[in-house]
C-alpha cells in the first residue's frame, strides 16, 4: 500500500488551503471533509482530527476570510490618505477587492450558514471586521445609524459586482470604476 502519511509541515495550514480550493470549485453546499483530504493527499480522518466536522473546518476557514478581508482593506487603506473619508473609500473599495478576489469566502462569510458563528473565534473576527469600519465612521463623524448605512453600501456594491450583476461598473477599466465607486460609497457616509 502507498504511504500517504503527510510530509508538507503544516497540516492545518494544507487543509485550509485545500478547504478554500473545495469551496471555490463546488460551493459550500458540496463541501465535504474527504474531498478536502483527498486535495491536501492526507487520510479522509486528519481534517476530523484538526477541526472536527466539515462545519468545524468552514468555520475556521471563514475565520481565515475575514482576516483576509481585513487585510485587503489595509492594503487599500494604506495608499490612500490619512483623513477618515478618505479611509472610509479605501475600506469600501478594500471591500470590493475582496469580494472580486475570494468570491467564495466573501459568500462564506456573509451569508452562508454553515460557519459555526458562535465559535469564539469566528466572533472575534467578525467582531475586529465590525470594530474596523465602526471606528473609521466615528473618526468620520458617524454613529450606528451611518455605519449601517456604509455597510450596507459597501457590501451591496461589493456582493452585485462579485456576482456580475452591476455590469454598468464592471466593465470600466480600473480606476474610472474605483472612482464611481467611491462617488456611491461618499453618498452613504456621515454628513452627505
Amino acid at each position: 500500500m502507498e504511504d500517504r502519511s503527510y510530509h508538507h509541515g503544516d497540516l492545518r495550514a494544507a487543509l485550509l488551503a485545500a478547504a478554500e480550493v473545495e469551496l471555490t470549485e463546488k460551493g459550500v453546499e458540496a463541501f465535504s471533509l474527504r474531498s478536502v483530504a483527498k486535495r491536501a493527499g492526507v487520510s479522509h480522518a486528519a481534517p476530523a482530527h484538526h477541526f472536527g466536522d466539515a462545519r468545524g473546518l468552514l468555520t475556521a476557514l471563514a475565520v481565515e476570510g475575514f482576516r483576509r478581508f481585513l487585510a485587503t482593506q489595509h492594503r487599500r487603506e494604506a495608499l490612500a490618505a490619512a483623513d477618515p473619508r478618505a479611509q472610509l473609500v479605501a475600506a469600501g473599495l478594500g471591500y470590493v477587492d475582496f469580494a472580486l478576489a475570494y468570491p467564495a469566502l466573501f459568500r462564506l462569510v456573509f451569508s452562508s450558514d454553515r460557519p459555526d458563528f458562535t465559535d469564539p473565534a469566528l466572533c472575534q473576527a467578525g467582531d475586529d471586521a465590525y470594530a474596523h469600519l465602526a471606528d473609521q465612521v466615528t473618526a468620520a463623524g458617524g454613529g450606528p445609524l451611518e455605519t449601517a448605512a456604509v455597510w450596507a453600501t459597501a457590501h451591496g456594491l461589493a456582493d452585485l459586482l462579485a456576482a456580475g450583476r452591476l455590469k454598468t461598473l464592471a466593465t470600466l477599466p480600473p480606476e474610472a470604476r474605483d472612482s464611481a465607486l467611491a462617488a456611491v460609497l461618499t453618498r452613504s457616509f456621515p454628513g452627505s
